[in-house]
This record gives structure tokens, sequence and C-alpha cells, in this order.
């Protein structure tokens, strides 16, 4: 993006889900979430900014089954990824010798950890230090054409995306800072994104989450086509890029040996709000974006239900995927690249915390950027009241024994 934005009261999808009132998370499974805010029909979905290759793979990989209320989603999307294609052509032949011989301004720093565990409200802290910058949400939602489409729609097309998230109570806009993980998707690169498409069959690309029996010509390819993305934002940038995306947590290795002077921030959060504020994260995401309807409790279990897809079920084996992988990897690290942190800790003193990532880390002075985040917390962080999540008897203990390496390992 060309300027940071700043965190609102609002900005933050991870801090503000669990700033919402009290009604607004009564329930576990995500029903309530997905009217919080309402995401018209006219909105783009993720799906918009691929290619055609790309959406006749997903929908393939789907066996082509959209339920009737989505066919909607299924004719205007299909309508818009020739765009795509033609606008790429047209990037490629202005851009596409420069794209080539760009450099990342400066080694990018990693911001990881599992979904509402924080990550989204750190990245936007981090990103009112000026000398650094974020893909915005354009730039992940049109990875293909972004360096010329997105002055027209930050301009003229504002009024696509409504003002707030519809899960939770984050400002939303084409100049946001967002997760990479969506570029690589709508890039046509293996993610587990893909399943919020459909929702009710076996999840997608799960081994993406740690590249466990992934080939390493697959891997390089990844890595290539993020190394390739990056370098574009770079280019409209020229600094260094904080990146942001939950899906890296588990690529630890992968990533720290793709760019050796890389840093990485790990956030971790009490399990018991991560557990039900990811169900009705995935929920309320599969409600909007998917060419299915999620699956809800009251539904026949027995009845087009993989086991596994369940929300709940998605939900403990993706964070016992992430940290098989992860907490290993983070031994291998010399200290100086990876520091850990504690949502809780984030949102008593984000001064303080930020101050010791920055101090761990050796990157830039921190002095220079304390007075912009003084003000934010002075201004915007005094109102939050963190919002206490219900989580049943039967729940706590699941994850007490299916997440206990996690509980273990960040002292919960």
């Amino acid at each position: 993006m060309s300027e940071p934005s700043q965190p609102k009261s609002e900005a933050s999808n991870d801090h503000a889900a669990a700033q919402q009132p009290a009604e607004q998370s009564k329930n576990d499974s995500g029903r309530k979430s997905a009217s919080f805010h309402r995401y018209p029909l006219y909105a783009p979905r993720f799906w918009h900014g691929m290619r055609p290759k790309t959406w006749w793979r997903l929908l393939r990989d789907g066996k082509f089954r959209i339920y009737p209320s989505r066919w909607g989603f299924l004719i205007g999307i299909s309508f818009a990824t020739p765009f795509n294609t033609l606008m790429a052509w047209v990037q490629q032949l202005f851009y596409g010798r420069k794209l080539k011989q760009t450099q990342l301004h400066g080694p990018p720093v990693f911001i990881i950890g599992h979904w509402r565990s924080g990550t989204t409200l750190l990245h936007e802290l981090m990103v009112l230090d000026e000398r650094y910058s974020s893909p915005s949400t354009f730039q992940c939602f049109a990875p293909h054409h972004f360096l010329i489409t997105e002055w027209i729609f930050r301009r003229f097309f504002k009024w696509m995306l409504p003002g707030k998230r519809p899960m939770d109570n984050m400002a939303a806009g084409w100049d946001r800072p967002q997760e990479d993980e969506f570029a690589l998707m709508n890039l046509g690169m293996r993610s587990p994104y893909r399943s919020i498409a459909f929702p009710r069959q076996d999840p997608m690309d799960l081994e993406y989450l740690d590249f466990e029996g992934v080939s390493d010509e697959d891997v390089q390819t990844w890595i290539d086509g993020l190394r390739g993305f990056l370098k574009s934002v770079s280019f409209t940038t020229g600094r260094p890029l904080v990146i942001k995306s939950p899906t890296h947590t588990g690529r630890l290795a992968a990533l720290a040996e793709a760019f050796p002077e890389a840093r990485f921030i790990h956030v971790a959060r009490d399990p018991r709000a991560l557990f039900p504020s990811t169900v009705r994260l995935w929920h309320s995401l599969a409600d909007i974006q998917g060419l299915q309807p999620p699956f809800r409790p009251e539904d026949d279990p027995d009845r087009d239900q993989p086991e596994q897809s369940r929300p709940k079920q998605y939900v403990v084996q993706c964070l016992k995927k992430m940290y098989d992988a992860f907490l290993p990897q983070k031994e291998a690290l010399p200290a100086q690249r990876i520091v850990c942190i504690r949502y809780e800790d984030l949102i008593a003193d984000p001064v303080k915390t930020l101050e010791h990532i920055y101090s761990s880390l050796r990157l830039s002075d921190f002095q220079t950027v304390r007075p912009v985040i003084d003000q934010w917390v002075k201004n915007e962080h005094r109102s939050y009241k963190t919002n206490k999540h219900q989580l049943s008897a039967e729940d706590e203990q699941m994850i007490q024994k299916e997440w206990k390496h996690y509980s273990e390992a960040f002292d919960y």
C-alpha cells in the first residue's frame, strides 16, 4: 500500500472480535457472527481475483458441487476471471521488465500465529511505522494486475466493500493491510483457504499448512510465487514489508531458508478464547464466500458432511498440524530472528510489547515510532473492553487434550 493505515477502534479483526458486545459472541458455533455486519451481494468475493484456469481448478477440486443459492456467485465470478487475464497481460506489457529487475527493499518481517490470536492487531500497529509497508487488500485481491488497476478501484470503487468486515468490527477497504495468502491463492498457488469455497466437503490443501508430504519442487514453486508477489508490492512501496498470515506459521523453516535475513513475530493466545473465535470465523467466511452454505450443528451429521470438515474438528486439526511443525522449527532459528509474544500482553501494554519486539529482532529504532503508538493507545486502545468467549465444558476438555502442546509451549 502507498501509505500505512492507522488502526481505528474497529481496525483489528483479531482484537475487535474479542471486543464485540457480549450478545455478538454468545454462540461458539458461529451462527451469530454472519449477521454482525452485512456483506452485500454485490461486494466481491475472494475468487473474483482468480484467472480462469485457477477458478476452473477450484471448481473441479470442489467436484462442482455448487448449491443453487450460490449460482449467482458462480456466474459473476466466471465472467470476471477473463478480465484478470486481460489486465495481467497489460501489466506484463508495461511492467514485466521492471519487475524482473526488482528486489525486495530490505528483509521482510513475518507475523505468524493461529487465526484470531492477535496477528491483525499487531500487523496494523506495525505498519503505523512509516518505515515499513504491507500488501493492501486490493493487492491481495488482484495480484495479477494491481500495478495498473489499484488506483482506479481505490478512487472510484470504494463502495464495493462495506465499511466493516462481516465477522467482526474491523474496518474494511481496498487500502487496508491484508494477508498475502489470499494473493497466493488467487495467483494459483495451493492454499488451505480454497476450502472456504466448499465448506461441506473434505478440506483442501491442508498439507500446505506445513509442507508435510509436498515435494521439494512444489515447495519451490510456492516460494517463487510468494517472492514474486512480494517483489511486486515492494516495487510500489519502496519500503521493507511486514507480512502477516496465520497460514505461514507451520511453514517457518521454509520461509526462514528462502528469506535468510527475514524476522518472525509469533503471537499466541489463550486457547479457551482462540477456539470459539476461530470456529466463528470459519463459519462466517464460509457463509459469505462459500459456493455451498456452511455446515451448522443442527444439520444431520451423517449427511453430506465429512467429519474432518465440520468446523470444530477442522479448527482442532489445523492448530495441531501447524504447531507440530512450528514448535520444533522455532527452536532451530537464532534468537535474533524470532520473538514470541502473547495476545494478552499485547492488549495490556501495546507500547511495551512493540518495544520488546523491536529490541529482540533488532529492527528499526523504536523511539522514532513510539509517539505514534502512544497516540494510538491514548485515542483508541483505552475504550476497548475484552469480551468473554463462552466455551462449553465439553469443548474445553477437548482442547485441553488436543491442544496440550500449544498450551504448554505458551504457558496457558
